[in-house]
């Protein structure tokens, strides 16, 4: 297999199975006294590698990566996600100045959409709502909201280098 080319793959009952040195990081999101995420924080770099298996039992000694101990607790990942692409999946809300799509079956639970993500998009004509709903949908980690310009009716969301993260919260 050629070293540069990126790839994960989903093995049958197993773990993620990750090539073509993508970086794994850990990744905090503090949160504020009512318990609403604020802002990620990087807190660690696992050492690179061209390729590693990450754990998708849970049940691992040695998270984040796989140990193995998926067979000896029987452990079942058939997928369940839908293979429909997500503009298929997503309903559309219009605001003055951004539009938003919201795929609910991909929520993970994050909360950034706590902020009032779809009522700041109706509100998109002020700038400090545009802002927020912008910021929220962008810091989804699950990629169920999208904020979108009216303009150009691009996405609006930062480019980043291929990179796993782990994700916790404080």
């Amino acid at each position: 297999m050629e070293k540069n080319i990126k790839k994960i793959i989903v093995s049958k009952d197993g773990p993620y199975i990750v090539s073509g040195d993508i970086p794994l990081i850990k990744e905090v999101c503090d949160v504020d006294n009512e318990g609403e995420p604020g802002t990620y924080e990087k807190t660690e770099d696992y050492p690179r590698k061209d390729g590693y298996s990450l754990c998708r039992c849970g049940r691992s000694f040695n998270k984040p990566y796989c140990d193995g101990t998926h067979h000896k607790v029987g452990f079942d990942g058939t997928e369940t996600a839908s293979r429909e692409g997500y503009l298929d999946q997503s309903e559309k809300l219009s605001g003055p100045e951004i539009d938003l799509t919201d795929a609910p079956r991909l929520c993970s639970g994050g909360r950034f959409c706590h902020k009032g993500t779809w009522e700041h998009t109706e509100n998109s004509d002020d700038p400090e709502s545009k802002k927020i709903a912008i910021e929220s949908a962008c810091n989804c980690p699950s990629g169920r909201l999208v904020a979108w310009d009216k303009k150009t009716g691009e996405p609006i969301e930062e480019t980043y280098d291929p990179t796993i993260s782990i994700l916790e919260y404080k």
